[in-house]
């Protein structure tokens, strides 16, 4: 794995492909620093007062303010932009130098590594919460890393194993479960764990022998996995209150009731043969509409099936939790990631119709979600997601997401939202559409979002935000993000287009930003590399400086861009 160089000045994270590949998110070794001066103080240790303080004081000027001022400032909530938004860029890049972003520099320059623990070595499939990460955990404090960003821990869809299409926004995925830590606690024999082992050993995509492979295979682990889950989630359950881990979980389903509730019953409802495989619009009426008897029936009938998720999802809870602790006793700040948009068949949005932009009585969407044709695709992204019935969000205190943002931080010590600039304009699609060529951009709800969760959370926790800015960025949605005094991104393999106003030349890096040689979303520095054509290797050459003994130097050269 690269090791990594911080930059001073920026959060600059240097994405490096594994070895260990996977369908929908590809481990990437990163580099980062956010901002100039001296790191004197570990993000969960002592020391913060001065620069925290320094944060309220900012928050709470931008405080009351529902939109940013800007030539918008007579649109509301909802409404379509003009036909001219999309011409509304920044004259210039942005300098960071309001004083939100001024203040979280004040937090020194820091190096992190982007790797989902999936891509972590394993024997069963795919990487856990056990042994290997708290190895990796170790690897990066003696390394001098700060900061292990993630991608989402969300329950993946199982076609093609995306973290960014999960069936449920506030859900752990139960297959990063270590067993050989349930062993431990006593949940599972070690017997048990050594056929498991066996069966992974043998499996496909794994290595014969050793049981640890180049390639993530998440319908084996499936196989091992779940059934030994499945026994001691049960055994859990069996043990009650009185059991050494009773009275942890009793208290857990308590407090995140709100969400798990529904998210168990959404689960076990899914999971029955007759309905296997079918979005929960096409259920039967009674169960799409969450009528109150039916729902009655399902929580006495797969009451079973109800306590096994939720205690799956302690388990989930509690080995994250701790590896947390551990990476923050070491002085590294865990980065989560949050998609802006969720899956329309996931138990957030059968529970939560009203909040959404669906059809009354169908369930299905009435608008999705996408962005509109770019540089990158003639016909834009319809990514299909059901859209936010913002005014209905509004009506509700934003409660939903403020929920969902204190889940968040319940988990990571820093947030990732992916698609920030859907808060200040979002690109709204007809459902009937094939593509996202004919939309509208319409009104999103800027600040006054934000200060409805700092209400709730507290603005200590809502300035750890991290913002995806990337695409079409218009002025609203970086005076939204300077208003939060959250860091942008930028990503070194879309500069090199030959112009020299190119936001994502190093040249025009604005203090507070995170930078990233390439994302999730694109091939490896040095598969990109490859890919270009003679002139712009040459640009990239003359303008870096530098040559290249061979084509793997180039990840380097762009870490010390």
């Amino acid at each position: 794995m690269t090791p990594a160089v911080a930059l001073r000045g920026r959060f600059h994270l240097q994405h490096h492909r594994q070895r260990q590949r996977q369908r929908g998110c590809h481990p990437r070794a990163t580099t980062s620093s956010s901002g100039g001066g001296e790191n004197t103080s570990n993000r969960n240790g002592g020391g913060n007062g001065g620069w925290m303080s320094g944060v309220l004081g900012v928050m709470k000027n931008i405080r009351g303010k529902n939109r940013n001022k800007n030539k918008w400032d007579g649109i509301t909530l909802g409404d379509a932009f003009g036909s001219d938004y999309e011409s509304h860029v920044p004259s210039s890049p942005s300098n960071g130098s309001n004083a939100s972003s001024s203040v979280r520099m004040r937090r020194g320059r820091r190096a992190g590594i982007v790797l989902h623990p999936t891509s972590l070595p394993g024997p069963l499939g795919c990487g856990d919460l056990g042994q290997e990460a708290y190895h990796f955990v170790d690897w990066l404090a003696s390394a001098g890393i700060r900061c292990w960003q993630v991608l989402p821990l969300v329950p993946p869809e199982r076609a093609f194993w995306s973290p960014y299409a999960g069936e449920n926004a506030n859900a752990g995925n139960t297959l990063l479960i270590s067993l050989q830590t349930l062993v431990q606690d006593g949940l599972l024999e070690a017997e048990e764990l050594n056929q498991a082992t066996k069966l992974g050993g043998d499996g496909g995509g794994q290595s014969k022998g050793s049981g640890y492979g180049c390639d993530a295979d998440f319908e084996l682990a499936v196989r091992v996995k779940e059934p030994l889950l499945s026994v001691a989630a049960q055994r859990l359950v069996a043990q009650g209150s009185g059991g050494s881990l009773g009275e942890d979980f009793d208290t857990f389903c308590t407090s995140n009731d709100d969400w798990l509730g529904p998210a168990a019953l959404f689960h076990c409802i899914g999971g029955r043969e007759e309905l296997r495989g079918q979005p929960w619009w096409q259920w039967p009426p009674a169960l799409r509409d969450r009528d109150p008897d039916a729902m009655v029936e399902c929580s006495e009938r797969h009451k079973g099936g109800v306590m096994e998720f939720k205690a799956l999802q302690f388990l989930f809870d509690r080995q994250w939790g701790k590896l947390r602790r551990h990476a923050n006793e070491k002085g590294i700040s865990i980065v989560g990631d949050m998609p802006i948009y969720i899956g329309g068949n996931s138990a957030d949005v059968w529970a939560n119709r009203d909040l959404f932009e669906l059809d009354k009585q169908s369930g299905r969407a009435n608008h999705v979600s996408g962005v509109p044709p770019d540089a990158f695709s003639e016909t834009g992204q319809l990514w299909g997601n059901p859209l936010y019935d913002w005014k209905a969000q509004r009506k509700d205190g934003y409660k939903w997401w403020t929920r969902r943002l204190e889940r968040a931080f319940n988990l990571y010590d820093e947030a990732r939202i992916d698609h920030f600039r859907g808060f200040a304009g979002y690109w709204s699609v007809e459902a009937h559409r094939d593509t996202a060529m004919v939309g509208v951009w319409r009104a999103g709800p800027g600040m006054e979002l934000f200060n409805a969760m700092m209400d709730k959370l507290g603005e200590d926790k809502v300035q750890n935000i991290m913002a995806e800015d990337l695409g079409v960025i218009t002025q609203d949605v970086v005076a939204l993000r300077e208003s939060l005094g959250a860091p942008g991104m930028l990503v070194l393999q879309f500069a090199f287009d030959g112009n020299p106003g190119n936001p994502h030349l190093p040249h025009n890096h604005y203090v507070n930003c995170f930078v990233y040689p390439g994302t999730h979303d694109n091939d490896t520095t040095v598969g990109w590399y490859q890919s270009l054509d003679t002139g712009s290797k040459e640009y990239l050459h003359s303008y870096l400086g530098s040559s290249f003994n061979s084509d793997d130097d180039v990840a380097w050269t762009l870490v010390r861009a």
